[in-house]
């Protein structure tokens, strides 16, 4: 079985070629630019490689309402070119087969749930903090949709008492992408968060917007696991910051052994590593090649 997977994301679109097993077989990336110079590329990858089936993991906000005239849309991007763009009518015109279509923090949380850290759970939320913040939420084996997507990303924060950053959300300013995505880092400090020593207080205060999200998350859905990816992610020093955060704010409330005693396994990076989010496109070109032959 070959199924094709395209994880799109705002800096780089990665596409691969896998199986059923959630094995790769064969990967490319190319950067994001305007969507027809992208879109020609990614289209020439997957002429003649014969899947039978594609799945699309999309920076959003998208329409993901199979009823609306709009589905398969971008919408309110502010990546240019992008905006009100019709990302799957562009190949369902070349390629005839079922199309998995969701976000790419979902993907990577769907990912997760089939092959990686979630696997044999029912439930898992997955969030990405790079270039920006998302969040992807499997629950009771399934991913969530409702009036839109899921967009924890930009959820409000309380500040940390010491941080007078101002947040770089175009839309919210100081909400959780604002203030604690890779462009808020560079903008807070001056330099990327790459070249930022591991015990610099820029840290601590990542922590606390990072440990604040997952905080309500755990309240408000109580996922069996909580999965961190992202380029910010790589500062391996993060996690336990992180997951001090997190219990010093439920304080003992939420009286589970996986926060009061499992924590280490419970916050998570992604078992499946950089792969999270293509293998994620992969399994949801797999369902919908199963949806298909229903």
């Amino acid at each position: 079985m070959r199924i094709g997977a395209i994880e799109a994301g705002g800096t780089k679109f990665v596409c691969g070629i896998g199986n059923e097993h959630g094995v790769i077989e064969e990967r490319v990336s190319f950067p994001t630019e305007r969507p027809e110079r992208t879109m020609e590329s990614v289209i020439d990858f997957f002429k003649n490689k014969q899947v039978e089936a594609i799945g699309i993991g999309s920076f959003g906000p998208l329409n993901i309402d199979p009823q609306s005239p709009y589905y398969g849309f971008v919408t309110t991007t502010p990546k240019p070119g992008w905006a009100n763009y019709p990302f799957l009518d562009v190949f369902r015109k070349v390629f005839d087969v079922p199309f998995g279509w969701d976000t790419d923090v979902n993907a990577a949380a769907y990912g997760e749930a089939t092959w990686g850290a979630a696997k044999g759970l029912d439930s898992c939320v997955y969030f990405t903090v790079g270039t920006g913040v998302g969040v992807g939420v499997y629950s009771e084996g399934k991913l969530i949709h409702g009036l839109v997507h899921p967009e924890g990303g930009h959820v409000l924060t309380r500040r940390h008492p010491e941080d007078r950053f101002a947040g770089v959300c175009p839309y919210h300013g100081d909400c959780l992408e604002g203030m604690a995505a890779g462009p808020a880092i560079e903008a807070r400090w001056g330099v990327r968060g790459s070249e930022i020593p591991a015990r610099h207080p820029a840290w601590e205060i990542e922590a606390f917007y990072i440990g604040q999200a997952i905080s309500n998350v755990i309240l408000t859905l109580s996922p069996k696991k909580v999965i961190l990816g992202g380029g910010v992610m790589h500062q391996q020093q993060l996690f336990p910051l992180i997951r001090s955060e997190v219990r010093k704010n439920l304080n003992g409330y939420v009286q589970a052994d996986e926060i009061l005693d499992r924590i280490d396994n419970y916050v998570v990076p992604p078992g499946l590593g950089e792969n999270a989010g293509l293998a994620g496109s992969l399994a949801l070109g797999l369902n919908a090649l199963k949806r298909s032959r229903r």
